[in-house]
């Protein structure tokens, strides 16, 4: 009878440890890459203060497994970011927070090549299956109401092409906000990127669950 007893303890024991070791085995790290401009990159922050990283630690604040890498390159246009795509977002990302298309207003760019970049990217990462958030971009008031007219719909109708969820504007109660940007009156400043965070973090987390539950 002890000889059954300590049979039945080791087999309890074993399937213990096995259990243990499946379920560290399935739980993983989701990897996110912000990919982007100055916005992305903490333009004269400290470290530490930029979205990225702000917006990582928002969502293992929330009980969330995610790291945040930054892809972000100050004064990147979207023909900047198409040509290094590529190679900046690596293989075994799980997600692309896409924020593009800031500089191509500030330029005067054509509407039409920025939404024509901002599509192949998201069809090469379309390609290596890689979900895409996009964030999108207003035209700065000093563009005249003609070129808002053509740049600004242009999120919108990409997130309906090609089923990608979509926050409409990254700077949401940030722009024409003095207090929470920088003195040159177009980047957050900390203070600003904590309420960008607070602002997207519902719509990051909906990707999350969804990069999740497609893992499964």
């Amino acid at each position: 009878m002890r000889f059954k007893v300590a049979a039945f303890q080791f087999a309890v024991i074993t399937f213990g440890l096995l259990f243990g070791a499946v379920s560290a085995a399935e739980a993983r790290t989701i990897q996110l890459v912000g990919f982007g401009d100055s916005l992305m990159a903490g333009y004269q922050l400290p470290p530490g203060n930029g979205f990225p990283a702000k917006l990582e630690a928002a969502l293992k604040a929330k009980g969330l497994d995610v790291a945040v890498a930054d892809a972000g390159v100050s004064g990147d246009t979207t023909s900047g970011g198409l040509s290094r795509i590529d190679w900046s977002v690596p293989d075994g990302t799980d997600g692309v927070v896409l924020e593009l298309g800031a500089n191509d207003a500030l330029r005067g760019i054509p509407p039409e090549q920025t939404e024509k970049n901002l599509e192949t990217m998201i069809e090469r990462l379309r390609e290596r299956k890689i979900p895409v958030f996009l964030a999108g971009m207003l035209a700065p008031p000093n563009m005249g109401p003609d070129y808002a007219e053509k740049f600004n719909p242009i999120y919108k109708r990409l997130a309906d092409k090609y089923q990608v969820t979509l926050y409409p504007f990254f700077l949401d109660g940030v722009a024409a906000q003095a207090d929470l940007q920088l003195d040159d009156g177009m980047h957050p400043n900390p203070k600003g990127v904590d309420v960008m965070v607070e602002r997207i973090l519902p719509a990051v987390i909906k990707f999350v669950g969804m990069i999740d539950a497609g893992a499964k």
